[in-house]
C-alpha cells in the first residue's frame, strides 16, 4: 500500500497598501494631534516632519521655502526654527506650545486645522477690537475663557499647574488666529515645582501678520517677566 502525504502551502497575500486620500487625512490627524500636546509628540521636529510629509502629498513642496521666507521677514525663523523667536521673550517652560501656534496658523491656511470652535465674524470682530486694551491689566487663564469663551484650539493640556497657549479662530479662515500666551512657574531662587500659582497668568496676546514683535501686547506681568523686551532683534 502506498500513502500519498500532501503538503497544503498557506501563501499570504500581501495588505493593499493605504490609498494617497488615506494617507493625507491620517497625517492631518497626527498633525492636529502634535500641535496641541507638542511635547508627547516630540516638539517642532515632529510638526515639521508631519508638514513636509503632508506638502509632498499635495504635491506643493515650495511651499516650506516660501513659509520660511515669510518667517523671516516677520521675525520668526531662527537658526532653531520658530522656537529661537521667542527665547528671552516669554519665560522658559519646556514645552512648545508658542511654537505650536506658530505652526497651526500655517495648518490653518492649508486648510488643514481642525478647530474645537470658531468664531462668528461678529465676535471675531469684537474680540480684536477689544482685546489689546483688555490685556493692559493682569490676566489668568481662567479671565481669558470667561471673557472670549473656550479656544478654538488649546496647545497644551487642562491642568492649570502648567503653562499652555489658546488660539481662537474665526470662521473665516483668511483672518489671523488670535493667541493667548499663558505661563505658571515660580518665583527665580524659588523651588521649580509646584508653580507658585493656582492659574496661568497670561504674558501677551498675539495677532497679525506683522512682525512679531508689532504683534505681541504684552500684559504687565508679560513686561515683568521679558527680559529681552527691549531687544532690537524682536523689532524686525
Amino acid at each position: 500500500m502506498v500513502i500519498i502525504m500532501r503538503k497544503t502551502v498557506c501563501v499570504t497575500l500581501p495588505t493593499p497598501l493605504a490609498t494617497a486620500e488615506e494617507i493625507h487625512d491620517h497625517l492631518i490627524d497626527q498633525l492636529n494631534l502634535s500641535l496641541r500636546r507638542p511635547g508627547m509628540f516630540g516638539g517642532e521636529v515632529t510638526l515639521r516632519v508631519l508638514i513636509d510629509h503632508l506638502l509632498f502629498v499635495e504635491r506643493r513642496p515650495e511651499a516650506w521655502a516660501e513659509l520660511r521666507q515669510g518667517w523671516e521677514e516677520r521675525g520668526l525663523w531662527t537658526p532653531t526654527g520658530p522656537g529661537g523667536a521667542f527665547q528671552g521673550v516669554f519665560p522658559e517652560q519646556g514645552d512648545c506650545y508658542e511654537v505650536a501656534s506658530v505652526y497651526a496658523e500655517f495648518a490653518q491656511r492649508s486648510g488643514w486645522l481642525k478647530p474645537d470652535r470658531v468664531l462668528t465674524g461678529e465676535e471675531y470682530e469684537s474680540l480684536t477690537g477689544r482685546v489689546r486694551r483688555w490685556a493692559a491689566v493682569d490676566r489668568t487663564w481662567a479671565d481669558v475663557t470667561a471673557e472670549f469663551g473656550p479656544p478654538s484650539v488649546l496647545f497644551g493640556g487642562n491642568n492649570p499647574l502648567y503653562g499652555k497657549t489658546l488660539g481662537y479662530l474665526s470662521e473665516d479662515p483668511r483672518q489671523p488666529m488670535v493667541v493667548f500666551h499663558l505661563w505658571n512657574g515660580s518665583e527665580p531662587g524659588a523651588e521649580p515645582w509646584p508653580p507658585e500659582h493656582e492659574q496661568p497668568s497670561l504674558l501677551a496676546v498675539r495677532f497679525g501678520d506683522g512682525p512679531i514683535r508689532g504683534s505681541l501686547t504684552f500684559t504687565p506681568e508679560g513686561e515683568r517677566r521679558t527680559p529681552a523686551l527691549g531687544d532690537p532683534c524682536l523689532a524686525r
